[in-house]
């Protein structure tokens, strides 16, 4: 058996992680040149964690949809949905009346819902997953624009509040959220049967089938698993912004995306990486903050996120190539 010198390991996995730790690093030197303490203070630490947690938690549920092929272009539009339905006056009022466990389970209730009808449309109605999460994001935000009328809600359960805005340990308990869940998806997808079907599924759909994976209920767990992320997304956006609208995870969307491709997960499906994902939602928070600390435009910022997402798709395009010239050698 032919072992793997140091090159090989860096064209792999380590060495497509370790051009990500790179990258973050370059931008916090930027950061404290730029902002100097301002930049480097533990608050402004906590700030980009706590502006990474929600985002972190979408990319993780799309980092499983793209593994296997998939796209999930309505998570976005889920959070503002869960985050609305959740802050309902009937909502809240049996919140008060019981546990604020009601806001939770309803915000859960509604993401896992909107998941598990864009896995039936992808798996079972055969509707291409573009089309039919696209569906899902127009609908999900009319519905929420319905349901608040267009008004923003005012999170009146205390209770509510003052457990996600507590800070365990001293560290926000939303960035705690962000780390079991990247935790439990990176256990989820590495070290269980569901995981290895996942990208069996992205891989080769046919050849998965052959060997005896149930194509269609797997997808519709996936796209379930995506929905039930945005419906945890929801919870938090509420935590952080203490109010359900219709445009709350306004283009989180893109966003979770672009910091899934940047991690290194193949968008035709085949290889997905947790930590990758949390790379690259740590980098863009990160050049969030920079631009900001900066007072620089969010124009730039857009153009600059653009940059970063076309050298990684480049990049990954590059690297299969030489995977299948390497393979077919």
């Amino acid at each position: 058996m032919a072992r793997r010198g140091p090159r090989s390991l860096l064209h792999g996995s380590a060495g497509r992680n370790l051009g990500l730790v790179i990258a973050l690093v370059a931008l916090c030197v930027v950061g404290v040149a730029t902002a100097g303490d301002r930049f480097a203070s533990v608050d402004n630490a906590m700030t980009i964690l706590r502006l990474a947690a929600v985002l972190g938690v979408l990319s993780i549920g799309m980092t499983f949809v793209i593994t296997a092929g998939g796209i999930d272009l309505s998570v976005g539009a889920v959070v503002g949905l869960s985050s609305v339905w959740a802050t309902t006056l009937a909502t809240q009022t049996l919140a008060e009346d019981t546990s604020w466990l009601v806001m939770v389970g309803c915000a859960l209730a509604v993401g896992l819902g909107a998941g598990l009808l864009n896995g039936f449309l992808v798996a079972y109605g055969r509707v291409v997953a573009f089309i039919a999460t696209l569906a899902m994001m127009v609908s999900a935000r009319g519905l929420a624009e319905i349901i608040a009328n267009r008004q923003t809600q005012i999170v009146r359960v205390q209770s509510f509040l003052d457990v996600f805005q507590s800070e365990p340990l001293g560290i926000s308990l939303l960035v705690w959220i962000f780390a079991v869940v990247a935790v439990a998806g990176w256990f989820l997808l590495n070290r269980t049967t569901f995981g290895r079907r996942t990208v069996a599924v992205g891989g080769n759909p046919e050849a998965a089938r052959l060997a005896g994976i149930k194509i269609r209920r797997h997808t519709l767990y996936l796209y379930a698993l995506s929905g039930l992320a945005a419906g945890i997304g929801g919870l938090m956006m509420l935590a952080r912004t203490t109010a359900g609208s219709s445009t709350n995870g306004q283009y989180y969307e893109l966003d979770a995306i672009a910091a899934v491709v940047v991690g290194g997960t193949l968008l035709v499906g085949g290889r997905g990486t947790i930590v990758g994902t949390v790379l690259g939602v740590l980098i863009f928070s990160t050049l969030t903050n920079v631009f900001t600390q900066n007072n620089l435009s969010s124009s730039a910022q857009a153009v600059a996120k653009g940059v970063i997402i076309v050298l990684a798709v480049l990049l990954q395009q590059r690297f299969a190539d030489r995977s299948r010239s390497t393979g077919s050698a």
